[in-house]
């Protein structure tokens, strides 16, 4: 009797805490929905309601003003059988190439270079500074760097062909954004001297969080500078890896300042994309149902490469938890 006592008395203490955590747990599962308010409304007023909207306008035919005429799936079948559409969609994977690809692979090797040499023999302040300078195109306004890129490969007298005359290249001078065959590569390296500074913070940061003893135990092992860059950076780092390949990616299916101050879309439609596709059907022609069509399956696109992004990614943090 005396131990069944002992029992009871030990046991409720615990069962009273756990009541106080349920009653905790119940007081502040009530303000969750007041909390998720401004958010929700905010959601509905910038996305859901105007993405709704522009879905149900891309089932019409519209010029802006008057009545709509329902077409049904009319807009999204002349899409796809548009060559104009699906050269400005091949476009915009280059475009990913040089937002996204280039500017990951090199933000890692100049993190690196800042983290593990700069960083080491001139110290840290230098290293920041250097760091800020590449970030510096980042926080730039977009319309100010196209115009002084639009100045700098003019065919005249631009920076760079009169560069390269001085020092004897004047043949390979050219109108690097008035050729069809130059205009898109050209738009793609101004890209990847923009988006490089994003890639190089996120991956500094990253380097930052690395256990130091990882490095001290290859080292002792042997490893050259190469081996513990590849097996102990990168795999540490992976986190930082879907990020920067996630935001530069959806950076270039969204880029449209970029051509819209160097190139207008041309010469003809060399540096198309179907953000600038869409605001042409838009603005100029004033088909908005087609220009709707194009940002829905814009918009559609980006969302599925998000969900992949984000499935791996998840995946891949369990595979390493298990």
């Amino acid at each position: 009797m005396a131990a069944a006592a002992g029992r009871t008395e030990a046991a409720a203490p615990d069962r009273a805490a756990r009541a106080a955590r349920r009653r905790r747990g119940r007081r502040t599962g009530r303000g969750y929905p007041l909390f998720l308010v401004p958010g929700a409304v905010l959601f509905a007023a910038v996305i859901a309601v105007p993405f709704g909207m522009n879905v149900w306008i891309s089932f019409n035919r519209w010029q802006g003003v008057g009545p709509m005429t329902w077409i049904g799936l009319g807009n999204y079948r002349r899409l796809v059988a548009d060559s104009v559409f699906w050269s400005s969609f091949w476009h915009n994977v280059l475009l990913i190439v040089a937002m996204a690809v280039v500017p990951t692979v090199l933000g890692l090797v100049v993190a690196a270079a800042l983290f593990d040499y700069l960083g080491k023999k001139f110290g840290p302040r230098t290293a920041s500074v250097l760091r800020a300078c590449i970030y510096l195109p980042q926080v730039m306004p977009l319309a100010v760097m196209g115009v002084v890129w639009g100045w700098i490969l003019a065919p005249d007298n631009g920076v760079l062909n009169s560069a390269l005359r001085d020092v004897g290249l004047g043949p390979l001078a050219h109108d690097w954004l008035g050729d069809p065959k130059t205009a898109l590569y050209s738009v793609m390296a101004v890209m990847v001297w923009i988006q490089i500074g994003f890639p190089l913070v996120v991956f500094m940061a990253g380097l930052q969080r690395i256990d130091p003893t990882l490095y001290e135990a290859a080292e002792l092992d042997g490893a050259s500078w190469a081996r513990r860059f590849w097996h102990v950076t990168v795999p540490q780092i992976r986190p930082e890896f879907y990020v920067v390949l996630l935001m530069c990616t959806i950076a270039a299916l969204k880029a449209f300042a970029p051509i819209y101050v160097l190139t207008r879309g041309g010469p003809g439609y060399s540096t198309d994309i179907p953000s600038y596709f869409s605001y042409q059907n838009f603005f100029e022609k004033t088909q908005v149902g087609y220009g709707a069509a194009t940002a829905t399956v814009l918009a559609l696109i980006t969302l599925v490469i998000t969900a992949v992004f984000v499935t791996v990614q998840f995946r891949r943090r369990d595979d390493e938890e298990v």
